[in-house]
């Protein structure tokens, strides 16, 4: 029988390890972000972080930098410092492709330096965040200073509807296609552009999330368990598929995520 991985050398899981805080966006930055959060590292941490996919992108400050991450399709390992804080807003489902002005099948797993997207003003936001010593008040500006850098629109209403369904567990892509009524192909093109991959790595990505939000919620479930109600065919279904998208264990992968 193969050998439990020691956790000391799996990567820390994002949003498990260290410190994380989110908190709802002012009225300014809602229509195109969902949560804004932070990140701290511990000071002895040591070794990979592991930033699960969840089909949405972030604009996040990291190292006096200001980046676009675009959507990934298996786990991100971003080169982190022991300590380190991170800054980030969550856009809404949907709402990124026009903030940015990209299709985001074009940025989907890179991490985007944002002026090379915005050019000067993301500079200029970025200045200002470095200039500022206290991580409280740096938090402050960050949400400031977004709410300046570009127009705020509204998530487009049809990717918003499709992230819904299918994060709620509607995974019959032709009944979703005629609920909004839109062909198949639209549906694919649709899901390319506002999330950049189609509509199945989407259904894969939030399956695996639902089974995380499930796994936090009921700590005593078995992964037989989680995986019933998750969507998933059985148990072994699960662990193939938080293998291929997370790059660890299932079993590990919960054990972080419970704490």
């Amino acid at each position: 029988m193969p050998s439990r991985p020691d956790p000391a050398q799996l990567p820390g899981v994002a949003g498990a390890t260290g410190r994380y805080r989110e908190w709802a966006p002012s009225a300014a930055l809602r229509g195109c972000f969902g949560q804004l959060w932070r990140s701290e590292l511990p000071v002895g941490h040591s070794g990979e972080v592991a930033v699960l996919p969840d089909g949405c992108v972030d604009i996040l400050w990291r190292d006096g930098r200001l980046f676009v991450v675009g959507p990934d399709v298996v786990a991100a390992h971003p080169q982190l410092t022991p300590g380190a804080q991170v800054l980030g807003a969550r856009f809404q489902p949907g709402a990124a492709r026009a903030w940015l002005g990209l299709p985001l099948s074009e940025i989907v797993g890179t991490a985007v330096e944002l002026d090379a997207v915005m050019g000067v003003r993301a500079r200029r936001m970025a200045a200002r965040l470095n200039a500022v010593g206290d991580a409280e008040v740096r938090q402050q500006v960050f949400a400031r200073e977004l709410a300046g850098l570009a127009d705020n629109g509204t998530a487009d209403a049809a990717a918003a509807q499709v992230f819904a369904q299918v994060r709620a567990g509607h995974t019959d892509l032709a009944a979703v296609s005629a609920t909004l009524q839109l062909s198949t192909r639209s549906l694919r093109r649709l899901c390319h552009a506002q999330f950049g991959y189609g509509p199945k790595m989407l259904e894969r990505i939030l399956r695996l999330q639902r089974v995380l939000r499930l796994a936090r919620a009921r700590p005593r479930d078995s992964l037989a368990a989680l995986a019933f109600d998750g969507g998933y065919a059985d148990q072994s279904h699960l662990s193939r598929e938080v293998r291929a998208l997370a790059g660890i264990g299932a079993a590990e992968l919960c054990a972080q995520w419970r704490g």
